[in-house]
């Protein structure tokens, strides 16, 4: 059983401290939306407590009212006026309030996503989170994008999986969307240029630019991924042209 909290908090205040609300609490994370100094943050944690979940209606108004219909309005606005995007992000920012509930995690880690959107997410050293969310800030801003969607930004503990995104290093995930039928790629290669001066290794199901040749200095494990990949699929039966492109032939 886990107790959630969500809040609004300043950007800047989550940045400058981030260690410290990392390492205080069993899972954190935050959604920051450009041209926005407010972030939506979120804390679960273990308790021995029983359930308290939300009423259906508070959970309907919550995420289904407010965070999918009301924000797909804003996203659909914000598409149709591009101008009017870092207005509208202030305003959504400012509409989250101060919530608690205990509940099992799976309750708790899954809601509904009825706005839809194309992703890019790279994993980086959880030292350099800080900075890469203050280095895509500053970019949106200078180059003028149009980002109706916020950035995600997460915390996971190092692993030793061979092409794990995490290998290796306690990790900060970066998150960025960019709402149906609106340009993204221009962005998201900004993004990733911001990403590759970190070290990022990008999400292995999302969208991304990498090839196996920029990608494989990026993990230690490579060598024996591509040995035990060669044992057990000789003849390249598991491959496509995705494949290809990240792992080489």
């Amino acid at each position: 059983v886990l107790e959630g909290k969500d809040e609004r908090r300043s950007l800047d205040d989550v940045l400058e401290r981030i260690d410290e609300i990392v390492d205080s609490n069993d899972h954190f994370e935050f959604l920051s939306f450009p041209h926005s100094r407010l972030v939506h943050a979120r804390t679960n944690n273990r308790v021995d407590a029983p359930a308290r979940p939300r009423s259906r209606g508070v959970a309907w108004a919550n995420d289904v009212l407010l965070t999918n219909h009301l924000f797909g309005v804003a996203c659909r606005l914000g598409r149709r006026v591009p101008s009017w995007i870092p207005a509208i992000n202030r305003s959504v920012t400012r509409l989250g309030g101060k919530s608690s509930r205990v509940d099992r995690s799976d309750r708790l880690f899954t809601t509904p996503r009825r706005v839809r959107f194309t992703e890019m997410e790279y994993a980086l050293p959880r030292a350099s989170g800080a900075d890469a969310v203050r280095a895509v800030h500053r970019m949106v801003e200078e180059r003028g994008f149009s980002v109706p969607f916020p950035m995600e930004v997460r915390f996971v503990a190092s692993d030793d999986a061979f092409l794990s995104p995490a290998h290796g290093r306690d990790t900060c995930y970066v998150a960025v969307h960019m709402f149906e039928r609106m340009e993204w790629e221009p962005y998201f290669r900004a993004v990733e240029e911001i990403m590759d001066d970190f070290g990022g290794r990008p999400h292995w199901g999302k969208r991304h630019f990498q090839t196996a040749e920029t990608l494989r200095p990026r993990y230690p494990g490579w060598d024996r991924f591509a040995a035990v990949r060669a044992r057990l699929d000789p003849t390249g039966r598991f491959t496509n042209d995705y494949v290809r492109r990240v792992l080489g032939s």
